[in-house]
């Protein structure tokens, strides 16, 4: 390559593993989601407005931005043998500038104005007015960058792209190639597919009624997966949303869309895709799972925008979305569920709501608020307290339920009932003391069942239950 000519890099997809576009789409979307619907409706077919316009609604931070390791070393190659290297993106100018000012690049700097989307020939016509055609090396990353290469001395192609390659070979110039891709692996990271264990809260209305036959379970477990999808493309839209905070945690800055292991765009395609089969796996079902599935997506939709910012309204919105999960999988099987049921396991959840708001704060490196929440660590005594009172609560109306009709229909040994609250108050004291000293995942459900002695003081309630309800005796004649 020639030591003199400039250096001129593309931004998306070749200096940084990200789009600034997309994750301008996110960060305001975070901030003002109305008003970032609006500007893209408004600015639909018009690719430079809608930069600009969302540039302004939400600013981004560029000393975050994931960038690409190999165009980077090229970069400061570049610069110790004293070329220019020069960013030229069709991403918003003034956001192009600040990223060539945090690495230390040219203060010459090309970019996307209100007027002009600085994309493929509109590039190429700055480019070649600026620094004549054969004037410069330039590393791009798409379609769009070959009107470019075409006026390159030296192009560098990141990601596979044989034709450009072969074209500008055989014009006499030189072509290098920098691979570069995504796996299904990191994409499989990012929907989270250890979280699916938490659907098998949909089995406890079927446990609770005691139905146990092939085709109740054959239904729960299509709702299961149904629920397994919509919880993955709102964890896909929940890592997108939070970009910023990610990267500034010490391990979640790890995450695929975070890292920049996956695009953003294909996260939104599999989130999208991923919405689609839960909606059509409800449909099949039933118009009530249906309803609960939407319900269910609506409401983690808006505990992603906003909800998951607002001090204790969050813990709430964490316990209605795992019972939200119970009651899906009554609607998936068509069983009764009782209110006792439903008013027990809620302050369950608002108790493991408060343990892992716990975990959170006590595995904090600083004593700020955390990230994109509403909690510091000073508010851990007061989750403490609300985790110990949902904890009472969900005993008391344990208590309260075996001395109802359906309890004693269901469970004609009803002292076994009350005995089983004693393992039950040792597992969730357990999980708010592991919580409390951050012994544990960041996700108290997925924990749960992954730890064995948890695990055990849970299949002891359900032993007593069972004896209680008569189906040892039933099943084994004991």
């Amino acid at each position: 390559m020639s030591e003199l000519k400039p250096l001129v890099l593309d931004v998306d997809g070749t200096f940084l593993k990200t789009d600034i576009l997309y994750e301008n789409f996110w960060a305001a979307l975070g901030v003002h989601p109305w008003a970032t619907i609006k500007v893209c409706a408004k600015y639909l077919t018009d690719p430079a407005g809608l930069k600009c316009a969302l540039a302004d609604i939400a600013d981004i931070r560029t000393d975050l931005l994931p960038v690409n390791s190999d165009i980077k070393n090229l970069a400061d190659q570049g610069k110790a043998a004293g070329r220019e290297v020069v960013l030229a993106s069709a991403s918003y100018g003034p956001i192009v500038a600040r990223l060539a000012t945090v690495y230390g690049l040219s203060t010459t700097s090309f970019g996307t104005t209100k007027d002009v989307n600085l994309k493929g020939h509109a590039k190429a016509a700055v480019l070649v007015e600026y620094y004549g055609s054969g004037g410069f090396d330039y590393a791009g990353d798409s379609s769009a960058d070959r009107a470019v290469w075409e006026h390159a001395e030296n192009a560098i192609l990141v990601g596979h792209h044989p034709s450009a390659a072969i074209k500008i070979t055989h014009s006499g110039r030189n072509a290098t190639e920098i691979t570069d891709g995504w796996n299904f692996r990191d994409l499989l990271r990012g929907i989270r597919p250890h979280q699916w264990v938490k659907n098998v809260l949909l089995l406890l209305p079927l446990i609770a009624a005691h139905q146990f036959s092939f085709s109740t379970l054959f239904t729960v477990l299509l709702g299961m997966i149904a629920f397994s999808a919509a919880a993955s493309s709102i964890y896909i839209v929940n890592d997108l949303l939070d970009l910023e905070a990610d990267r500034l945690h010490p391990k979640k800055k790890h995450r695929p869309f975070a890292s920049g292991a996956v695009p953003i765009k294909i996260g939104m395609l599999a989130c999208v895709g991923l919405g689609a089969i839960a909606i059509a796996l409800g449909a099949y079902l039933n118009p009530v799972f249906l309803a609960v599935i939407i319900t269910y997506m609506a409401l983690s939709l808006a505990y992603s925008l906003k909800l998951k910012r607002m001090r204790w309204i969050d813990v709430a919105t964490l316990a209605g979305l795992y019972t939200l999960r119970v009651i899906a999988g009554a609607a998936a099987a068509e069983v009764y569920v009782t209110g006792y049921m439903l008013v027990f396991i809620f302050p369950v959840f608002i108790t493991l709501g408060c343990v892992k708001r716990l975990t959170e704060l006590t595995l904090a490196t600083s004593d700020e608020r955390l990230p994109g929440r509403g909690y510091s660590r000073a508010d851990r005594g007061d989750l403490l307290n609300v985790a110990i009172l949902g904890i009472v609560g969900a005993l008391l109306i344990f208590f309260a339920y075996s001395f109802t009709e359906q309890a004693h229909g269901l469970y004609p040994t009803q002292w076994m009932l009350w005995v089983a609250l004693v393992p039950i108050a040792a597992w969730l004291i357990r999980m708010v003391r592991l919580g409390y000293f951050g012994k544990q995942d960041y996700d108290p459900i997925v924990f749960a069942l992954r730890d064995k002695r948890g695990l055990g003081l849970l299949m002891i309630t359900l032993s007593m239950m069972f004896y209680a309800a008569g189906l040892w005796q039933e099943w084994f004649g004991f």
